[in-house]
């Protein structure tokens, strides 16, 4: 999953934002897909590998011809195009009875005075339901029953990260008008700045993109003018990708160049997280464009131990503050609070701990660090994280 392009030359263990060459992304564009090597897809459209869901039927039933169709579709995902559409994949009573649900909670936020930010959209543009897995759980059990018992998502999620994984959803509406996305990647590391995302090395680049996988279900039809979601085939094996895509030159060619397939109410699309792409802007006159976004998490990507971070930062804090003041190392400090704080700000709620001059929010490593460079005393970091720790809860 990594560019045939020499995108490595400088540096073959840091991709740094100043090797970004538009060029070499270019020459990983020039792959295309070949139908020979999906023989369970319908057609390529656009390079785009689309399967007819009614088509798979006995396929996805019988276990042995089952693996080969997971493989085919990793591959599509990994070192073909990145991309996949499942045409009829829900049934359209299903989906209008959780649309209805979604219409609800819409309805809802926007009584209680409840604005939603988007990471990549500008705020208010877009009607925004985050952790709308729970929420349609708890507002319609049987609905979430009908809706999640579909084989495509199973069937899309296991090809690529195996069993075990874990599903979220938030809900994107683009109203009539509304405006779309600037490009970019996904979750994990494409929601972190360039700068950040320079410090890991290429390795981990690498396995962002195995870590989760992107979808979208259609809730309504999606012709073009509605801004269905634009995408850049094969983009996801461009090394440097993390830390080009807020480049001008990278935006200018995505705007230029995108690929953008209309979609049908019940339709399902997948992609690598990797993928560059961006919600379109809505051109209609009056179609209120409705996507459940999916973002799907592999089984691993959690530590063996459950500790309580909180417990631990309060318990060696004062003596991290004196050894602080005593002279330890700005860097001796930084080392402690990584070991004991939590150094990452997801999963949270983002309908309450929302994402302020960035991409994430503030996670209790940045309270924490903070806490000790104005002074604080225990008894106020206590109150600050309790306060933000009350703010990632869901309920």
């Amino acid at each position: 999953m990594t560019s045939t392009a020499d995108t490595t030359r400088r540096s073959p263990h840091w991709l740094l934002p100043e090797d970004c060459r538009l060029d070499d992304l270019l020459e990983v564009l020039a792959d295309r897909a070949r139908p020979g090597d999906y023989p369970h897809a319908t057609r390529l459209e656009r390079d785009v590998v689309v399967y007819e869901t009614n088509a798979l039927d006995g396929i996805r039933n019988d276990p042995s011809v089952r693996r080969d169709l997971l493989a085919e579709l990793a591959r599509a995902l990994s070192d073909g195009p990145g991309i996949i559409v499942f045409e009829h994949a829900f049934a359209h009573d299903t989906v209008d009875r959780v649309t209805a649900a979604f219409d609800a909670m819409i309805l809802e936020q926007d009584s209680a005075g409840t604005q939603s930010g988007d990471h990549f959209g500008k705020p208010g543009s877009n009607d925004r339901v985050w952790n709308a897995l729970e929420k349609l759980a708890v507002a319609d059990p049987e609905a979430f029953v009908d809706y999640y018992a579909n084989d495509v998502v199973a069937l899309a999620a296991t090809a690529w990260l195996g069993p075990g994984y874990q599903v979220t959803s938030q809900v994107n509406v683009v109203n009539p008008g509304g405006a779309g996305q600037t490009v970019h990647r996904d979750y994990h590391l494409g929601f972190q700045s360039d700068e950040v995302c320079a410090h890991y090395p290429s390795h981990v680049h690498a396995l962002s993109q195995v870590l989760t996988l992107q979808g979208a279900v259609a809730h309504c039809d999606m012709p073009v003018e509605s801004g269905p979601t634009l995408y850049l085939p094969h983009s996801q094996k461009y090394a440097h990708g993390y830390v080009a895509y807020q480049r001008p030159e990278f935006q200018a060619y995505f705007v230029e160049h995108h690929v953008q397939l209309p979609l049908a109410k019940g339709d399902a699309v997948f992609f690598n997280p990797a993928l560059f792409h961006a919600a379109g802007s809505n051109h209609s006159a009056g179609i209120r464009r409705m996507a459940n976004l999916l973002q799907i998490s592999s089984a691993f990507g959690r530590a063996m131990e459950s500790v309580d971070r909180q417990r631990v930062v309060e318990a060696v804090f004062p003596a991290l503050a004196a050894s602080r003041a005593g002279g330890m190392s700005e860097s001796g400090v930084a080392n402690v609070v990584a070991a004991s704080a939590e150094g990452y700000a997801f999963p949270t709620n983002l309908d309450r701990d929302q994402p302020i001059g960035g991409l994430a929010p503030p996670n209790q490593a940045d309270v924490v660090l903070a806490a000790l460079a104005d002074g604080t005393r225990a008894a106020e970091l206590h109150q600050r994280l309790e306060t933000q720790g009350e703010a990632r809860r869901t309920h």
